[in-house]
């Protein structure tokens, strides 16, 4: 190979002996013709006692003289104790590891999301992450590879709305930190994570509960439910019957808004909340008092859609069309009426009401109130959900709201 006459460019066009056709100039340097008659370049050299054949692109988009240069690198390779064909492989999955890392924290964020929404509780806990996201990290750190987001970026989102905005910034922090944690399990980051509270941003930053108190919901005091509830009772509305229906049940107004005829059992008294419109994910019995009752089937009598308690547009086309209330609706109730409390208030009037005035165990309330047990141990034996025991209490709870005042 290394005595072989260097051939010009005129007689590498002329080559169309099929198999391996060194041209000199380089040592190992050939065209080789496969049996269709289509030609390439090849560099034959050998490592290690074994013959290797390295391609260097198809003749003639590779020029002669591209060919020789490119046989020149590798022979300088070899040189070096380095085998080329090793050495290409090598530079290309870097390239191609350079390129998959190269991902924007923007990019991460959205990855992140997509993959786990499946799994929250519903569509508006996935917008509040895009919106917090998109609002405060974003502008700052968005564009910006995720491998390289360090401890100064992410202060930088944090900081300026730590004091002001207390809660969003700390449950924006656990965003940062997960979507982190993600991108370091997927290979596109090595660094520790930036954004973890204990340890690191716990010695930056004053902890959340010390410079904001948790606004809690605005709560009617129980003593005063019976008299509220007989001027709820004279207003007009849907809005307010489903107060009535949601301060009864306890249940949250969310629950509420969305119930839907197929979910009752008239018979048995018993409204199931499926599992998918649950906080806690977990299918909820509710047992219907008398008053519960009266309030569904005068619902029934004018019902138009699926839900039982529909926005004010009546379905055109088809009974199954509607739409549930607006979250605001049962809040312009309480607003109208000039009381100092919010829906979700109610449950703490009524949890107050259980603890101070009945003698029903703690057990029977929370799960009233559909919380879940939280000592692990004993959610993992227990397997009812103590109906029967619930069923008096929220006739018991009806009888007080709708006592004389």
């Amino acid at each position: 190979m290394s005595n072989r006459k260097e051939l010009g460019a005129l007689a590498v066009g002329n080559i169309h002996r099929r198999g391996i056709n060194f041209v000199g100039g380089v040592t190992g340097l050939a065209v080789n013709v496969i049996k269709s008659g289509s030609r390439s370049w090849v560099l034959r050299y050998q490592v290690g006692g074994k013959r290797r054949d390295m391609g260097l692109g198809g003749y003639p988009d590779v020029t002669l003289a591209q060919a020789k240069e490119r046989a020149r690198v590798a022979r300088s390779l070899l040189a070096q104790g380095l085998d080329p064909i090793e050495h290409s492989r090598a530079a290309r999955s870097k390239m191609i590891s350079d390129r998959a890392a190269a991902l924007t924290f923007g990019q991460a964020a959205d990855q992140y999301i997509e993959t786990h929404e499946s799994t929250w509780r519903n569509a508006k806990h996935a917008q509040q992450w895009r919106n917090t996201i998109a609002a405060y990290a974003t502008p700052a750190i968005g564009k910006v590879l995720v491998r390289d987001v360090d401890l100064p970026q992410v202060l930088s989102v944090l900081e300026p709305i730590w004091k002001t905005k207390t809660e969003t910034a700390s449950r924006l922090r656990g965003r940062l930190e997960s979507v982190l944690d993600w991108a370091t399990a997927r290979g596109y980051r090595s660094d520790p994570n930036p954004a973890r509270w204990k340890g690191l941003l716990d010695k930056l930053l004053p902890a959340p509960g010390k410079i904001a108190k948790t606004d809690h919901h605005r709560a009617l005091p129980f003593a005063e439910l019976p008299a509220f509830m007989k001027l709820l009772a004279a207003q007009d509305g849907l809005g307010a019957r489903a107060l009535e229906f949601t301060i009864l049940t306890a249940c949250r107004s969310g629950e509420v808004r969305g119930a839907k005829w197929d979910e009752f059992d008239l018979d048995a008294g018993v409204w199931t909340v499926p599992e998918s419109r649950m906080k806690a994910g977990k299918e909820h019995r509710v047992p219907l008092s008398d008053a519960v009752m009266t309030i569904v089937k005068t619902q029934k009598e004018y019902a138009f859609c699926e839900y039982v308690f529909p926005s004010s547009h009546r379905a055109r086309n088809s009974e199954s069309e509607g739409a549930p209330l607006s979250d605001m609706t049962l809040s312009a109730v309480l607003r109208r009426m000039k009381v100092a409390a919010v829906p979700h208030g109610f449950r703490s009037t009524f949890r107050d009401w259980c603890a101070e005035v009945t003698d029903y165990p703690r057990d029977v309330a929370e799960m009233a109130l559909a919380h879940a047990i939280g000592n692990k141990v004993e959610a993992a034996y227990r397997r009812g959900d103590l109906f029967e025991k619930r069923k008096q209490l929220m006739q018991d709870w009806a009888n007080f709201a709708n006592s004389p005042a």
